[in-house]
């Protein structure tokens, strides 16, 4: 007998995700009932993901569920708070439960890994569609925006743009081509970054610990969703100011590098993924010279690196050699 639908959320989703004493009433009923802590601000954000848009077609589900709720928890992360609730709305062609059972484990284990309790949702049929909100909470008048940056400011990042993107590109040329050129797995040495990046896409790791710290420490900031350059750009004309970044300064991860040097990738390509792959979910932020010690042993690790700062004026400015040429940002548009 096919699976219904009440059938379907019982079986999957009400326990997927923590349990949590602030949520007298969660799936199973109209509406959930949540209780945020007295002195915190709510932040709510939400996120769609489409099959062909977001993620290929055939993508694994364990990945989707990972990816569907990690989008949510890095725009948390990028406000500095703390998340607490999910709701999911899945729309599905049919009712696959082998399937089901493998996105409803990667979304559960990141829910439980952040205690996020998913507290309700819909399910309705159609093209595979996936819409999350996650709900947390920040200490009153601490959430970090995009707009508090100031000339002067440091522009900093978190890991290595660039690695999603170029994962990305790794799982579609699978699809396009099932036979893996031979170059590309010639051997251990390559197979381990090449897997690494496509990790990075399938797997991204929202940067919540660093979001909490960054509350009382930076002045802006933003999660790379977009590509870097693009996000730049929005967090510098919600601050009123121009960004300058500085190319050499960019990151770039060991396993993308050993991906070029084998030929898998060009270095355009790989300084494309970069600047503009966008999928990384990393944090850009601004943060004031004086307050750099704080983040000194971050800095030294490799964890977080300075690659330019807002100045007076607006757009996108690249530095070469102390010269700023403007530029574009070739971030990813829906509509654009």
């Amino acid at each position: 007998m096919a699976l219904g639908e009440f059938a379907l959320i019982e079986r999957y989703f009400r326990a997927a995700g923590a349990s949590r004493s602030d949520v007298p009433i969660g799936v199973g009923d109209d509406g959930a009932i949540l209780r945020p802590p007295p002195g915190f601000d709510l932040v709510a954000v939400s996120d769609t993901l489409v099959e062909g848009v977001h993620f290929p077609q055939g993508a694994a589900p364990r990945s989707i569920g990972h990816r569907a709720l990690a989008v949510n928890l890095s725009d948390i992360a990028a406000m500095g708070a703390t998340p607490a609730w999910a709701l999911l709305s899945l729309t599905l062609p049919t009712v696959d439960e082998p399937w089901l059972a493998e996105f409803s484990a990667g979304f559960g284990v990141l829910a439980c890994e952040h205690e996020v309790a998913l507290v309700g949702g819909d399910t309705t049929r159609g093209p595979l569609t996936l819409g999350v909100q996650v709900l947390g909470f920040v200490p009153q008048g601490e959430g970090l925006r995009r707009s508090g940056g100031r000339p002067g400011d440091l522009l900093c990042v978190s890991g290595t743009p660039g690695d999603a993107a170029a994962g990305l590109a790794l799982l579609q040329r699978a699809s396009a081509r099932p036979a893996v050129p031979s170059a590309e797995v010639s051997s251990s040495t390559l197979s381990a970054p090449l897997a690494t990046l496509q990790q990075r896409f399938e797997y991204p790791t929202p940067r919540l610990a660093l979001g909490a710290r960054l509350r009382t420490l930076a002045s802006a900031g933003i999660d790379v969703s977009d590509g870097l350059y693009g996000d730049a750009t929005k967090l510098a004309a919600a601050s009123g100011c121009a960004v300058h970044i500085e190319p050499q300064r960019l990151p770039c991860s060991a396993a993308l590098t050993a991906a070029v040097a084998a030929g898998v990738f060009t270095a355009a390509e790989a300084m494309a993924f970069v600047c503009a792959g966008g999928d990384d979910y990393e944090l850009l932020f601004t943060m004031p010279p004086a307050a750099i010690p704080a983040l000194q042993a971050d800095i030294d690790r490799g964890d977080v690196t300075i690659i330019g700062a807002l100045a007076s004026g607006a757009g996108l400015w690249l530095l070469e050699q102390g010269v700023a040429q403007p530029a574009t940002a070739a971030g990813f548009d829906h509509f654009g």
